[in-house]
């Protein structure tokens, strides 16, 4: 497909999935007032009106939605073409767009994404850090890393390593000198992602629950950040957290207490053939995340 009219298609896509053309045109690169020109240009050659445009709204007419759809079809069409050929070629390139939870960016993913670019110089890197839901097809996502199980039909989840967590304070926090009983931690301030629950177990004892959190956060790498910072305890992935701990910044606290295990999957959209350049890095992935399980390797 003509590589102009693939940009085309795909802005006019992304202005409808955005509902927005200053959103489309930040995600895209590119000025709202070119954006704006290329619809009119587009609207210009079919001969017909695309959006019914207000101040405050937009939306497709008829002929743009038959537009949509017709769209859609010709760019999953030219996307699998692409794959297909790459594919056959065996050689990994063009953009890679990856999607990792923020922590993994503090070094989970130097070492491999270092192998990948040495082993593949015509591969490029786009990686987005969120510990927000992401929807991979609007965003165009070749892989995902993902904590949890996942219920999308139009994805597939490949487990890559299940890790535990270490609760831990700053090396000079009260705590950290006096942490006989795990009670003493209700005495202390407890620091929490928003999405994790504060149920511990222990072999052949009833599970214990930290007490309610006095500082929630969104984001593990703020969580982890904050526990540094001397404010508090917290549950913190182990592998995100293995340096610290060794180089005795943060002080592991009862051990034998823990919460389940989490569960790293590598996530891709549902297609025919995998990409040259998703199955490199998933396979580089693999063997990274298996030696972390085993402790052989470290952050870069």
């Amino acid at each position: 497909m003509n590589i102009k009219l693939t940009r085309s298609l795909t802005m006019f896509v992304r202005i409808v999935e955005t509902n927005s053309m200053s959103l489309a045109a930040k995600q895209l690169g590119m000025t709202t007032s070119a954006v704006s020109q290329q619809i009119k240009t587009l609207e210009q050659e079919v001969g017909l009106n695309l959006f019914n445009r207000s101040p405050r709204s937009l939306s497709l007419t008829e002929a743009g939605d038959i537009y949509y759809q017709s769209c859609k079809k010709l760019l999953q069409t030219a996307e699998q073409t692409k794959q297909k050929l790459q594919y056959l070629t065996g050689i990994p390139s063009g953009k890679l767009k990856l999607v990792a939870p923020v922590g993994f960016g503090a070094g989970l993913l130097s070492e491999p994404l270092k192998r990948l670019i040495e082993l593949h110089p015509k591969l490029n890197i786009e990686l987005l850090l969120t510990d927000e839901p992401v929807d991979m097809l609007k965003e165009g996502a070749d892989l995902a890393l993902c904590i949890g199980p996942l219920n999308d039909s139009n994805l597939i989840a490949r487990k890559l390593a299940q890790w535990p967590y270490a609760l831990c304070v700053n090396a000079t926090h009260p705590l950290a000198k006096n942490d006989q009983c795990i009670e003493q931690l209700n005495q202390h301030a407890h620091i929490a992602h928003s999405h994790l629950n504060y149920q511990l177990f222990k072999p052949n004892s009833a599970p214990y629950t930290l007490n309610a959190p006095r500082i929630k956060v969104n984001n593990m790498q703020s969580v982890i950040q904050l526990v540094c910072d001397g404010l508090g305890y917290a549950m913190l992935p182990e592998p995100e957290v293995r340096e610290r701990i060794k180089n005795k910044e943060l002080k592991q606290l009862h051990k034998d207490w823990q919460r389940s295990n989490y569960t790293v999957y590598a996530v891709t959209p549902k297609r025919d053939f995998i990409a040259a350049k998703t199955y490199a890095l998933l396979d580089i992935l693999k063997k990274h995340f298996a030696e972390v399980t085993l402790g052989t390797k470290h952050h870069l």
